[in-house]
């Protein structure tokens, strides 16, 4: 059968903000990587449509940056620079059967490939040369729809189920960037600690690994500390640890399974213009030695982990602080 191209040249400004081009988006995500990866996976088109695979996977990148607007609308933003170019406007039904021929498949070798910790020289991204890492979960609601309940399900309350079916997502970011290392997700019914276990393959040695007190799990910490990347998690003031040793500033060393952990207790007072607050810590870290890695400063590191991976925050606005340690003598 004999075959025939139809092809259209249009021609554009250079540059990531020129018409054609999606602002920052395209610059760190360009044509070229985006083609890259449908060959890479077969998701090329494999005749002329009005929606062609580039164009899916952009709007699928701009559809999270417009969460709260439909494809058409989201398409729509991506044509307005256009100017003197008037595409052709797909339906939304065009647009999801778009969606649906692409696959996961692409975005996820593309998320593969953007991932990771920034190169920088900010401050923020290392402590005592270790690249500073956090691990968190959410639960974000998806559409009610049968494909969705089949998977991801609701989640029970007194009254039965109840709301939006729910995906829990756990992620590595890299605290002074911000940037995503790693990620994971799946039914809300599997717990957290379960999803943080999988993201030992992204971890490393000469990675310092923060954490809230749902991932202070024996069992995860002695799998997470095996990659070589050293710790920093948070657990339950009354926790009983034995004592193996105790250091000269107050912490003591114990043990969790087959792991080794230093244990720092102090209490942090918040002073804010709505009041002071006062609360009671108890740190557990793989970085043992009190000379090279003073409890007051992994305290001050722990207590400013959110505010590293949220938006910068000027000096002058930050609460004070007092941090007091608790000699275990």
């Amino acid at each position: 059968m004999e075959q025939a191209a139809i092809t259209r040249t249009a021609r554009v400004a250079a540059g990531a903000f020129a018409p054609g081009h999606i602002g920052e988006l395209t610059r760190i995500v360009p044509f070229e990587m985006v083609d890259e990866v449908l060959a890479a996976t077969g998701a090329v088109q494999r005749r002329v449509r009005l929606v062609p695979a580039r164009v899916t996977v952009y709007l699928l990148l701009a559809g999270a940056l417009f969460a709260g607007l439909g494809y058409r609308q989201v398409f729509d933003r991506l044509c307005a620079g256009l100017a003197g170019l008037v595409p052709a406007r797909p339906s939304g039904s065009a647009l999801r059967q778009a969606r649906r021929r692409l696959g996961a498949a692409p975005l996820k070798a593309l998320f593969d490939l953007v991932r990771g910790p920034v190169a920088t020289t900010a401050p923020a991204t290392r402590w005592r040369g270790l690249l500073v890492v956090a691990v968190d979960g959410t639960l974000l609601p998806v559409p009610d729809a049968p494909a969705n309940l089949a998977v991801f399900g609701k989640q029970r309350c007194n009254n039965g189920a109840g709301g939006y079916p729910q995906v829990r997502l756990t992620a590595l970011v890299a605290c002074g960037t911000r940037a995503v290392v790693g990620a994971v997700f799946g039914p809300a019914t599997t717990g957290e600690l379960e999803y943080a276990g999988r993201l030992a393959g992204d971890l490393r040695a000469g990675m310092l690994l923060l954490g809230d007190r749902n991932f202070a799990a024996a069992g995860l910490l002695n799998h997470l500390a095996s990659t070589g990347t050293h710790l920093l998690v948070r657990c339950k003031s009354g926790r009983k640890l034995p004592v193996v040793a105790r250091c000269g500033d107050g912490s003591f060393l114990a043990r969790l399974g087959a792991l080794t952990v230093r244990v720092i207790d102090a209490e942090i007072s918040i002073v804010t213009p709505r009041g002071a607050r006062t609360g009671h810590y108890r740190l557990l870290t793989t970085l043992t030695g009190p000379s090279a890695h003073p409890a007051a400063e992994l305290v001050r590191l722990y207590h400013e982990r959110w505010g590293a991976t949220r938006s910068r925050t000027r000096p002058s606005e930050l609460p004070d602080r007092r941090i007091d340690l608790m000699s275990t003598a």
